[in-house]
C-alpha cells in the first residue's frame, strides 16, 4: 500500500467511523448525498420529508400503476411481495424510517447497549430505539434477516407506541407477536414475514436510519412506503410527485375510458393510444362534470401525456 493510498484509507475510515458513531446511524451529509435528487424539505437528520399532502394522495393510488411508472424510469427493484398482514384492507403508506438488525454477538451487543443507554439516554431493547425517532406519517421499516422464531420485533405494547407516534404501521423482514391483540387495533397494520408467539432473542440493532435491504429492494430513509394487499412498493422520495400524479391520471383515464367505450364514442385502441386534441378536449369536459375527481388544466394534461409510457 502506497503512502497516498494509506492516507486515502485513513480519511475514508475516519469518515466511516464518524458516520456510524451515533447509534449506528450514517451522517447527515452521507444521507443527503445518497438522496441528492430530492430537492424538498428534510428532517434534521437529513431524511427527505415528503409532504403530508403527497402521502395522503398516495394512499389512493394503485400499486400496479405506481410500479409501472417506476419500471419505466429504470427503477426495476422496488417491489417486494410474500407478506402476512394483521388486516388485509388497511394500507400502510408513509415515509420510511429504517432499521437494520443482525444476529447478536455478545461483545458487540454489550457495547451498543452500554453506549445507547448510558451515553444517549436510550431505553429498553434495541428494537424499541427506532420507535423513539418516529413522527407522524413515518413507517418503521426493519430488516431482521427474515427471522421468525425469536425474531419478533414487536408485540402489542410496542405496536401501540408505534401507532401513537406515527399514526401508521410497520414493514418488517422478520416477525411479530400478539396477533390477536394487534388485530383489535383499528387503523394499525403490519406487513411481516410471519407471526410467532416467541419473544425477541439474539438480535441487535446495527443500523438506524441507514440504507437497508428488504428482500430484493434497497430501501433508503425517506422513501415512500406503499404497502397494500399486493405487497410493498418503495418509491424513491424524488419520484413520489411524478409517480402519484401519473397514477392519479391513469385511474382517471381508465374511468373516462370505460364510459367512452360503453357509449361507443371511442374504441379501446383509441383510448390506449396517443390522444388526439379532440379526445383531450372531451376528457377535460368529462372531468369538469365530475368535480369530486379533481381538476386538471390542459397544460398539465399535455405534460402527463407527453411522458406517457404506459
Amino acid at each position: 500500500m502506497t503512502i497516498n493510498t494509506k492516507l486515502l484509507f485513513s480519511i475514508f475510515f475516519g469518515v466511516f467511523c464518524i458516520g456510524i458513531s451515533s447509534s449506528q446511524t450514517i451522517s447527515k451529509d452521507e444521507l443527503i448525498f445518497l438522496t441528492s435528487e430530492w430537492k424538498g424539505d428534510r428532517f434534521d437528520d437529513g431524511r427527505p420529508k415528503i409532504p403530508e399532502s403527497l402521502i395522503e394522495r398516495a394512499k389512493k393510488i394503485g400499486i400496479d400503476d405506481a410500479w409501472t411508472v417506476l419500471e419505466n424510469e429504470g427503477y426495476k427493484n422496488q417491489f417486494e411481495g410474500d407478506w402476512k398482514m394483521v388486516h388485509n384492507d388497511v394500507p400502510v403508506v408513509g415515509r420510511a424510517l429504517t432499521a437494520q438488525f443482525m444476529p447478536s454477538r455478545p461483545d458487540v451487543e454489550r457495547n451498543i447497549k452500554e453506549r445507547g443507554i448510558n451515553s444517549q439516554g436510550r431505553k429498553g431493547n434495541t428494537n424499541s430505539w427506532p420507535i423513539e425517532l418516529l413522527s407522524k406519517g413515518d413507517v418503521y421499516v426493519a430488516d431482521s434477516f427474515g427471522k421468525i422464531d425469536a425474531g419478533t420485533l414487536m408485540g402489542a405494547t410496542l405496536a401501540t407506541s408505534i401507532y401513537s407516534k406515527s399514526d401508521n404501521g410497520v414493514v418488517f423482514n422478520g416477525s411479530a407477536r400478539d396477533l390477536e391483540s394487534l388485530s383489535q387495533m383499528d387503523g394499525f397494520n403490519a406487513f411481516v414475514r410471519d407471526f410467532h408467539p416467541s419473544f425477541l432473542e439474539e438480535e441487535v440493532l446495527m443500523g438506524l436510519n441507514t440504507p437497508i435491504r428488504i428482500g430484493q429492494v434497497m430501501v433508503l430513509p425517506g422513501d415512500l412506503v406503499l404497502a397494500k394487499r399486493e405487497g410493498v412498493l418503495f418509491i424513491p422520495a424524488h419520484l413520489v410527485e411524478q409517480v402519484v400524479s401519473t397514477a392519479e391520471f391513469v385511474a382517471l383515464k381508465d374511468q373516462f375510458g370505460f364510459e367512452m367505450i360503453k357509449s361507443k364514442k371511442y374504441t379501446t385502441g383509441e383510448i390506449d393510444s396517443q390522444w388526439t386534441e379532440q379526445l383531450k378536449k372531451e376528457f377535460l369536459v368529462w372531468l369538469d362534470k365530475h368535480p369530486e375527481l379533481g381538476k386538471m388544466s390542459k397544460e398539465t394534461l399535455d405534460m402527463v401525456l407527453s411522458k406517457r409510457t404506459w
